[in-house]
């Protein structure tokens, strides 16, 4: 067979393959993976084999080719925090996942690399869900934190943070999978884990390395989407939740989804900090009661775990999570009334959205 190359397009030019513009065949153009896209290439058309689809490129991006008139959405998806553990010394809660294609770099959850471009079509109703921060452990649910609630965006899926454990090594059980992992509890003589995160989301939570008995005791901090939760290695130790992650897809850097502090039971320690980006303080140690703080709204944060001597104290709750979505100024996103959704801000050449409570659906469409 012979092969009559015009520019970047290859036409078999075979008797039993019939290809042409006005034929019952095709035009066969130049595939392979997005390592080996091409520079300088603007107004190339190619097959992606890494995702089964054509794209093509503007000059600086590639973009995908799907069926019908489509936009690109770029998204945050932050889920709600776990709650953290109760009674005392108790393990913080984790963030909640944390998604996100805006950007470059490793700056989504767990500092994994962006997401992949995400196009939806036109006058399609798509599901929106902004998840619940967890409860905070108390005596009705055994003073285990809870797990926050799921958010999602048209099928991307940020899980729950997971709950933290509470006094004497019990950590929440059948709560999985988790955005960031709850923190492990104390235990006065033995070794335990925190969860584990959900790769692509976030990172696990503390574990108590030491297996001394001492006089002073601590949780561990729980996961945030960026850091782990402070793992429990000596007898005087505070440990904090870990830090989340930044994103400028508002416009602003702002920082989100940090865990929760790991609480503590006797004197002479400080209380451990909630992580970066709204992950509540643990509670002190005390004579008192000494509740974990809750994470903030709508940042993912998890709660803090309880602290002092009461045997009663409270974790604190998860903060809600968010989806935030951002979509070029020739489209506009409607939302369904069920969602907490706010007005269009404008950042340069793009419409930014934040979606802070609810279920419901959203449409984009042309101006």
């Amino acid at each position: 067979m012979t092969t009559l190359k015009v520019g970047a397009i290859e036409h078999p030019d075979d008797a039993d393959t019939p290809v042409s513009l006005g034929g019952t065949g095709g035009l066969r153009v130049p595939q392979g993976t997005n390592a080996q896209r091409p520079s300088n290439a603007q107004g190339l058309l190619r097959y992606n084999t890494d995702v089964n689809q054509f794209e093509y490129n503007n000059g600086s991006t590639w973009y995908r080719v799907k069926d019908g008139p489509s936009v690109n959405v770029q998204y945050l998806v932050i889920a709600g925090g776990g709650g953290g553990g109760g009674k005392f010394e108790a393990g913080g809660g984790g963030a909640g996942g944390y998604r996100t294609n805006f950007g470059t770099g490793n700056i989504s959850g767990g500092n994994s690399v962006v997401e992949n471009e995400l196009l939806l079509s036109e006058g399609t109703a798509y599901t929106v869900t902004v998840g619940a921060g967890g409860t905070g452990g108390n005596s009705s649910n055994s003073w285990l934190g809870q797990r926050g609630e799921d958010s999602v965006l048209a099928g991307i899926t940020s899980y729950g943070g997971g709950g933290g454990g509470c006094y004497d090594g019990i950590m929440p059980t059948g709560q999985l999978p988790v955005g960031s992992g709850g923190g492990y509890p104390n235990d006065s003589s033995t070794t335990g884990d925190g969860q584990a995160g959900t790769d692509g989301q976030g990172t696990d939570g503390g574990s108590k390395t030491i297996s001394t008995h001492c006089s002073t005791y601590t949780g561990c901090g729980g996961g945030g989407a960026g850091e782990q939760g402070d793992d429990r290695t000596t007898c005087l130790q505070v440990c904090d939740g870990g830090d989340g992650l930044a994103s400028s897809i508002t416009g602003t850097s702002v920082t989100r989804a940090g865990g929760g502090g790991g609480g503590a039971y006797t004197g002479g320690i400080g209380t451990g900090s909630g992580g970066a980006g709204g992950g509540g303080d643990a509670g002190a140690a005390s004579a008192g009661n000494q509740n974990g703080v809750s994470g903030t709204v709508n940042t993912g944060g998890g709660g803090g775990g309880a602290g002092g001597q009461s045997g009663t104290s409270l974790g604190g709750g998860g903060g809600s999570g968010i989806v935030i979505i951002r979509i070029p100024n020739t489209h506009q996103a409607t939302f369904s009334a069920s969602l907490t959704a706010s007005a269009a801000s404008s950042v340069g050449s793009d419409r930014v959205y934040e979606v802070t409570a609810g279920t419901g659906t959203v449409t984009f469409t042309v101006n």
